[in-house]
């Protein structure tokens, strides 16, 4: 049984925090300051930012502190993941129901940002799980792997919450030169403060994901470093 890494719980409980000043943010935005419920527009928001970016940094976190062993951890790791990746396609999917055409919305930086950050976590997941399910690959293989599969997982989570400002940004810009909503009401102070919410908690995960390890490993799951900390030897 793995051991749980105490040195890192004030950053998860720091990034449970932010995560759910987030929530309630996005929550009240899209459902209370419009004042029209449920709709492919308000679902959209609450989709990528809840389903998506909270769900997948949890997914990042579960190997902080979650009790068990390797594999009961990595099992944990890959579902949330998967749940985050059926947000994020069906969020997605709101943006195809509008009269002007299906592709009438993906024009923007925005769009584009969010179609290569699904699809490089869509990659990432399908890549985990073929590892997870097909595990008598050469093990120097896994190990040269591991690297990667940290960095493109860190990479899209970031790319994430840079599509969700720029997304933010494009609707903040709309409502206040569209529907001329005060720069200083109550919507933009959400829409702004959602914005630092969800900076300030890609940094914590991040560190809370990259900072240097503390854990003791006992019995089969043994992690060795080299170093320059790169894995030397990473036990099934």
């Amino acid at each position: 049984m793995g051991s749980v890494d105490s040195s890192r719980l004030p950053l998860v409980f720091f990034a449970r925090l932010s995560g759910l000043v987030v929530a309630v943010s996005v929550l009240y935005w899209a459902l209370f300051l419009p004042n029209q419920g449920l709709s492919y527009s308000t679902l959209h928001p609450l989709l990528m930012v809840i389903g998506f970016i909270l769900v997948s940094g949890e997914a990042i976190l579960i190997h902080r502190w979650l009790p068990g062993s390797r594999k009961t951890k990595k099992a944990v790791h890959l579902w949330l993941q998967g749940v985050a990746l059926a947000s994020a396609v069906f969020g997605i999917w709101t943006k195809f129901h509008y009269q002007r055409g299906v592709f009438a919305n993906f024009y923007s930086l925005h769009s584009w940002m969010g179609l290569l950050s699904v699809s490089l976590f869509g990659a990432q997941w399908v890549t985990g799980f073929m590892s997870f399910w097909h595990r008598g690959e050469v093990r120097t293989t896994r190990t040269t792997f591991l690297p990667w599969h940290v960095f493109i997982g860190l990479y899209t989570y970031g790319l994430a919450i840079a599509t969700a400002e720029t997304g933010l940004l494009e609707k903040l810009t709309f409502l206040q030169t569209k529907r001329n909503v005060p720069r200083r009401g109550s919507e933009s102070m959400t829409v702004n403060g959602l914005g630092l919410g969800l900076a300030l908690l890609c940094g914590i995960v991040i560190s809370a994901a990259v900072l240097p390890k503390y854990q003791s490993h006992s019995g089969n799951e043994k992690l060795v470093y080299s170093s320059q900390d790169r894995p030397k030897c990473l036990s099934s």
